[in-house]
């Protein structure tokens, strides 16, 4: 009797101490606990040098294809792109947006849901009539959410020198998915290209914002799903392929505006080798 309850005993420590959380054993759900990642503390008064860049992440490049798979939406929920992470957070009201790149003027979530997804008016041929002339059967089709229409996604950022330890540092201050669009008229089902077009601005700086995005993971490498980072992290961190396209100047304009071609591309990294300058101007050896 002595011995079965040593027996007993010795299971029930080794059950105790056993049991482990397989949800963070496997890396399911392993950004659900996480926090943002914190930043140095800075005073604005601190601030001896800043400006402002503004960047297109392409996801066409190899580096950024992450953000856009998958691309279907029977999805897993532990799975999404960058596009349905985003919409699912302005859906639930998690996710405030701005109609511009200033934060200055916020939409509302749930309009802005039902403008975006209302009902389209779909043309469709039905056949010839006696004269053969085309006819047309009109249905009304409901707009669901597509995140493969988002190759592009609209970055500002803020580079700056602080004072205490004169290192240059920056933030990512509001990201907008681009696609293109279109506006139609009459029967034309194409319409007229009006280029890139930001859907609404996110607050990248808002701690409810960097909140939901540390709660969902970013698949970055195929083979190893046990350690995969935040969103958070991803643009902490800059883990992503970016080219400048406007800097904070006395123009204030894209550089798409005066250059193109190859010239556009040089200018872009002129711009961003002159901020880089500026922080190694700093020190001296």
């Amino acid at each position: 009797m002595r011995r079965l309850s040593v027996i007993l005993l010795l299971v029930m420590s080794l059950g105790a101490t056993g049991q482990v959380d397989e949800g963070a054993l496997w890396g399911v759900g392993m950004n659900s606990r996480q926090s943002p990642m914190p930043y140095p503390f800075l005073r604005e008064s601190d601030v001896v040098w800043s400006t402002c860049l503004w960047k297109t992440i392409d996801l066409h490049e190899a580096f950024n294809q992450y953000m856009y798979f998958p691309i279907d939406t029977f999805r897993c929920d532990e799975r999404k792109s960058l596009a349905y992470v985003i919409w699912d957070g302005v859906v639930s009201g998690e996710i405030p947006i701005f109609e511009d790149d200033e934060l200055k003027i916020p939409l509302d979530n749930s309009i802005f849901v039902q403008q975006y997804t209302k009902a389209d008016t779909v043309r469709l041929e039905i056949g010839y009539d006696d004269d053969d002339n085309e006819m047309y059967e009109y249905s009304i089709r409901p707009r669901d959410f597509d995140g493969a229409e988002f190759y592009w996604y609209a970055l500002r950022e803020v580079w700056f020198i602080g004072k205490q330890d004169t290192r240059q540092d920056s933030r990512r201050i509001a990201l907008a998915p681009l696609k293109n669009t279109y506006r139609k008229f009459g029967d034309d089902e194409e319409g007229i290209y009006l280029g890139r077009m930001p859907i609404f601005w996110i607050p990248m700086q808002n701690p409810v914002v960097r909140t939901y995005l540390s709660r969902h993971t970013a698949y970055t490498d195929g083979f190893n799903s046990a350690l995969q980072p935040s969103w958070d992290y991803i643009f902490v961190a800059q883990r992503y392929s970016a080219y400048v396209t406007r800097e904070s100047n006395r123009y204030l304009r894209e550089v798409s505006r005066y250059l193109t071609g190859i010239d556009a591309i040089l200018e872009a990294e002129a711009i961003e080798e002159k901020v880089f300058e500026i922080g190694d101007d700093m020190w001296e050896y």
